[in-house]
């Protein structure tokens, strides 16, 4: 029996990368995964891949920023499973640029991702944990601690989901609902290409990351995927509010 046998888990972002892979381990485990996510593309290929390897999963079309998406992705995952276990706040966006740089839409998109709707997700998935408990994990990272040049919205949304976190976790662990947020270093992902591309230096940025890292290299998606698992089962049950970091040593420097 998987160690997620009978549990529901939603998680945003399921398109790729992280996300993706943790969408495949939670199916393999047992999980029932809802894979939300804004490109229906990519979401639709993680649907397929875990149904090909015999798992019960949904995908819904899902903007985190927009209340009413997200109040239907709870709704549909409900309707289809009748619970809500597990919510992972995987989804979030990188746009590059200082304070002065940005413009007010750049800085909006970011937030609006990367901290309105991991808050949106809670919002609506609370209600239905706190009818038998359950599990929120939220994506911070590295520069929720430290920063790097020209990332000023990602860094302050990153800064703002460790609050976040032990803010749930103080209001609703009363509730059986354990919320914790995963501090993650530089993982090989689509979201980590995109933003080496568009540093327009990817070789200086690979190099830094390499030499930041304790074990000089990228990290994998799955080995993030396996910490979140841990998480979500009867081993993880005195673990809430905290920040649990994957990042190969970085913040050791």
């Amino acid at each position: 029996m998987g160690r997620l046998e009978g549990k529901v888990a939603i998680i945003t972002g399921a398109g790729s990368g992280i996300g993706r892979a943790s969408a495949r381990l939670f199916a393999d485990e047992g999980a029932k995964v809802v894979v939300a996510d804004l490109n229906e593309t990519a979401g639709a290929e993680t649907l397929r891949q875990l149904q090909a390897a015999g798992g019960d999963a949904l995908f819904v079309s899902t903007d985190v920023r927009q209340a009413a998406q997200v109040e239907d992705m709870v709704r549909q995952t409900v309707a289809a499973y009748g619970k809500v276990d597990i919510l992972y706040n995987n989804a979030a966006i990188e746009i590059r640029g200082s304070a002065t740089q940005l413009s007010e839409e750049d800085w909006d998109a970011t937030m609006g991702t990367n901290v309105k709707g991991c808050w949106l997700c809670c919002k609506y998935a609370i209600p239905e944990m706190q009818k038998a408990g359950g599990v929120i994990i939220n994506s911070a990272s590295t520069l929720s601690y430290r920063v790097a040049d020209e990332r000023a919205a990602y860094v302050a949304s990153k800064g703002a989901i460790l609050q976040l976190t032990r803010s749930l976790a103080m209001d609703y662990s009363k509730d059986n609902i354990r919320a914790n947020c995963l501090v993650i270093g530089p993982i090989d992902t689509p979201l980590l290409a995109q933003s080496m591309a568009d540093s327009g230096d990817a070789q200086g940025v690979m190099d830094w990351l390499l030499d930041a890292s304790l074990l000089g290299r990228l990290g994998d998606p799955a080995e993030v995927a396996r910490v979140a698992l841990f998480l979500c089962t009867p081993e993880a049950s005195f673990m809430v509010g905290g920040p649990i970091v994957v990042d190969g040593g970085m913040l050791v420097h």
